[in-house]
């Protein structure tokens, strides 16, 4: 019997290797296992996926989504790059980067994808359903400039989504050397939420992969997000390194507002010369909230600590006697400022975010949940 490797945890996730070596080829043997552990393990495979096969899923690989196109997908797996084939019925807006899917090996069909551990969306203004942005995202790079780009309302978003999709948002402030006080947009963006990083660097040079580092190990993945123009597409080249085949186009931004052209169209992962992975987006100018509530709590951890301690369950923390919010405001030790910008984003967040109506249930955008 061929001895088993496992690379998850489900036993349909078994590969057999050749017949059991003899001593003096246990080194081979063992730089094979190796080899076949870690192919998958590198392109960011975890007990989280093996646990999901099924038993009569074994001859199917296990393959990583690199790239979406409006009518294409392309993929990573142990043998390499390959164009998926659709099934009947499916779009390509069903799938986001980093999506594990099961692919035959011969028709490169796609089976089925896996459940996803994160996933970063977004709702457009009106749109009925959420734009993927990207998925099992590990890090979310948050990137700005120390200019006019700088919008605190803007990065309270980002976070926001970063933390309702289970990744950990880290803030990259670019073109510090064109500041006069580059530590107070640090100071800014590093008060926004507890514990939060906050990284200056310049996207251009080397130094910026050491910098990053301890988001970018071997199978880590980490996205970038940001308003065009902030360098992140110079960021992803220089993550990338010399082993990178096709560079990010990058293009300048207007002086005057500090906006750039969009230079990234389509999402795709790019492998880092430190051994992970990074996948660029589009540039977005504007970010509206939806079903995010979890992540706006994790945000404004010292507005939402503080609710429970309001004399009413149901306080607005406008006006209510008893309310806790009110009261540190009045103690100073609750910036008003910070308070409206978690009231605003509150609101709209409500008002996004689609709520089951009618006598089926169904999501319907835009609608307020009815007070009980």
């Amino acid at each position: 019997m061929p001895p088993i490797e496992r690379l998850g945890s489900s036993p349909c996730f078994e590969r057999l290797l050749p017949q059991p070596c003899a001593k003096d080829t246990s080194d081979v043997c063992d730089a094979l296992v190796k080899a076949v552990t870690t192919t998958l393990a590198s392109l960011g495979w975890t007990e989280f996926f093996g646990d999901q096969l099924e038993p009569d899923e074994a001859d199917l690989i296990p393959t990583r989504i690199a790239s979406v196109h409006r009518d294409r997908l392309t993929g990573l797996s142990q043998t390499g790059p390959a164009n998926l084939a659709l099934p009947a019925n499916a779009n390509t807006g069903d799938y986001a980067v980093g999506d594990w899917v099961l692919v035959e090996p011969h028709t490169h069909l796609l089976r089925r994808r896996l459940t996803r551990k994160t996933v970063l969306e977004r709702r457009t203004q009106g749109g009925r359903v959420p734009q993927l942005a990207a998925a099992n995202v590990d890090t979310l790079f948050i990137v700005t400039s120390c200019n006019a780009d700088f919008n605190i309302a803007r990065l309270e978003r980002y976070l926001a989504l970063a933390n309702e999709a289970g990744t950990t948002p880290v803030i990259l402030l670019t073109k510090a050397d064109t500041a006069d006080d580059a530590e107070a947009y640090q100071r800014q963006a590093a008060a926004l939420q507890r514990g939060l990083a906050v990284v200056m660097l310049n996207p251009r040079v080397a130094d910026a992969a050491t910098a990053l580092a301890a988001w970018c190990g071997t199978g880590q993945t980490v996205a970038l997000v940001g308003s065009s123009g902030v360098g992140k597409s110079t960021l992803v080249n220089t993550l990338a390194g010399s082993a990178q085949q096709a560079p990010q186009q990058t293009a300048g931004i207007r002086e005057h507002d500090a906006k750039g052209r969009h230079t990234t169209t389509a999402r795709s992962l790019h492998a880092i010369a430190g051994g992970g992975w990074v996948i660029d987006t589009p540039g977005m100018r504007t970010l509206h909230v939806s079903d995010v509530a979890s992540g706006i709590d994790t945000l404004f951890a010292e507005i939402t600590e503080l609710a429970p301690l309001c004399k009413f369950r149901d306080c607005t923390h406008v006006h209510e006697p008893g309310c806790a919010v009110q009261a540190a405001l009045k103690a100073g030790t609750l910036d008003p400022e910070r308070l409206a910008r978690w009231r605003k984003l509150s609101e709209e967040n409500q008002g996004n975010t689609p709520v089951q109506s009618g006598p089926r249930g169904n999501k319907s955008p835009g609608g307020r949940p009815k007070r009980r």
